[in-house]
C-alpha cells in the first residue's frame, strides 16, 4: 500500500431525492477546498439535486431507478452492467472512494471497486432502521457494504457505538473513523430582526411517530394559546391522530408533503426556530439544515443528539418529554431572542474539515496496513 495521502478521491451516493446527494455533494466540494486533492463526484443520473438552478459538478453519472420494478431489473442486469463501471472508474484513477450514505445499489459499485483493488470507506448515518423509516432490506444491504468496507465512519459516538456492537467497525480488520456532522448549506436568508408579537416555529422532516409527533402535540398544549405564534409542520408521512391533533390546534398548520430540495432553503428561511421533539435519532439533518441557517434549535437528548448539537449556542436540549419540551420552546418565545447575523460563514469550513479528517484518518489507516490486506 502506498505511503502517500490519497489524492484522488471518488466520492458517491445514488440516492435520488432528500439531503443524502447534497451530503456528498457538499463532502466532495469539501474535499476538493483541499489542497493537492481531485475529486470525483458519482450521483444518479435522477438525483433531484442535479435539478437544482447550479447543480454541482458529477463526472461519474450512474442509470439508477425510479421505482421497485426499475431496482429489480438494476440487480438483475448488475453482471452485465459492472464491466461498464469498472471501466469508467479506471479512467479516473481514484486511490480510494467514500460511500457517503449507503443505498440499494452500493454492492454494484462495492464489487468494481474490489476487482479494481481501489480501497473504499463506507460512511453510516443510521447504524439501526427507525421505526417506519427506511426501505425493505436496507439494514441487510447496509451491512454486508460494511463487511465489504476498509473502514466504516461514524458521525456521531452514538452510531459509533452501535457499529461496534455489530462487529462492523472497530475491529482489527476493519476500524472505525468519527467524523463530525457539518452544517447543511441552503439558499438561506438571514434570520428576521423580529416583528414585534410573532414567532415563527418550524417542524421538518419525516412524519414518523419517531419523530416524536406525539410529544410535539402535547408540548404545544402545554405551551398553551400564543398569540402571534405560528407553527408549521412540513414533511411526508402517513396520515396519523397526531397529525390531526395539530391540525386542530391554534397557529398550527400541518403540510403533509414531499418537500423538493429547492425548497428547503426558504422553508427555514422562514422560521425563526425550528423543533426537533424526536424520541431516538442517531443525529439530525434538520439540525444541521437549522445551524447553518442560523436558526434556534429545540431538540430532544437523544441519541446523538447531544454529541451534534452540544456546545451549541443556538441549541436548547431538552429530556423527551412534553413539560421539559415546552419549557424549551418557552425559552425561545418568552425572551424573543434573535439569532443576529447572516446564515453561517462557517458551515463551507466544515465540509473542508470532516473533508481533512477524513483524509487524515483514511491516510493513516491505508499508510499502517499490512502487505497482506
Amino acid at each position: 500500500m502506498t505511503d502517500k495521502a490519497p489524492s484522488r478521491v471518488l466520492v458517491w451516493q445514488w440516492g435520488r431525492f432528500g439531503g443524502a446527494p447534497r451530503f456528498a455533494t457538499l463532502l466532495a466540494e469539501g474535499l476538493s477546498g483541499l489542497p493537492g486533492v481531485d475529486v470525483t463526484l458519482s450521483l444518479s443520473r435522477g438525483a433531484e439535486i442535479l435539478r437544482e438552478g447550479s447543480p454541482p459538478r458529477c463526472d461519474l453519472l450512474v442509470d439508477t431507478y425510479s421505482n421497485l420494478a426499475g431496482f429489480l431489473a438494476r440487480v438483475a442486469t448488475a453482471p452485465v452492467a459492472l464491466p461498464g463501471l469498472i471501466r469508467r472508474i479506471r479512467k479516473l484513477r481514484p486511490d480510494i472512494a467514500i460511500c457517503a450514505q449507503p443505498g440499494p445499489l452500493d454492492l454494484l459499485m462495492a464489487a468494481a471497486l474490489r476487482w479494481l483493488r481501489i480501497p473504499f470507506f463506507v460512511l453510516v448515518h443510521d447504524a439501526d432502521a427507525h421505526p417506519g423509516d427506511g426501505f425493505p432490506m436496507q439494514m441487510w444491504l447496509q451491512r454486508t457494504l460494511c463487511r465489504q468496507a476498509y473502514a466504516v465512519a461514524a458521525l456521531t459516538t452514538h452510531v459509533g457505538d452501535r457499529l461496534r456492537d455489530q462487529k462492523l467497525a472497530g475491529t482489527p480488520g476493519r476500524p472505525l473513523i468519527r467524523l463530525r456532522h457539518p452544517p447543511m448549506r441552503y439558499a438561506f436568508t438571514p434570520p428576521r430582526d423580529g416583528e414585534a408579537g410573532t414567532f415563527r416555529l418550524l417542524s421538518f422532516g419525516r412524519l414518523l411517530p419517531y419523530k416524536g409527533l406525539d410529544l410535539l402535540v402535547a408540548s404545544l398544549k402545554l405551551l398553551g394559546s400564543r398569540p402571534g405564534l405560528s407553527v408549521r409542520v412540513v414533511g411526508f408521512g402517513p396520515e396519523s391522530r397526531e397529525l390531526a391533533e395539530l391540525r386542530g390546534l391554534a397557529g398550527v398548520t400541518v403540510e403533509n408533503r414531499w418537500v423538493p430540495e429547492t425548497e428547503v432553503g426558504a422553508l427555514f428561511s422562514w422560521a425563526d426556530a425550528v423543533v426537533l421533539p424526536y424520541r431516538e435519532a442517531s443525529q439530525s439533518g434538520v439540525a444541521a439544515v437549522a445551524l447553518a441557517a442560523h436558526r434556534y434549535v429545540v431538540a430532544t437528548n437523544v441519541g446523538g443528539l447531544s454529541e451534534q448539537l452540544g456546545g451549541e449556542p443556538l441549541a436548547i436540549l431538552c429530556e423527551p418529554d412534553a413539560a421539559s419540551i415546552a419549557n424549551g420552546l418557552r425559552c425561545v418565545l418568552d425572551s424573543r431572542p434573535c439569532a443576529k447575523g447572516p446564515p453561517r460563514q462557517d458551515a463551507e469550513d466544515g465540509w473542508r474539515e470532516i473533508g481533512q479528517s477524513l483524509l487524515d484518518q483514511t491516510g493513516a489507516l491505508l499508510r499502517t496496513d499490512s502487505p497482506s490486506r
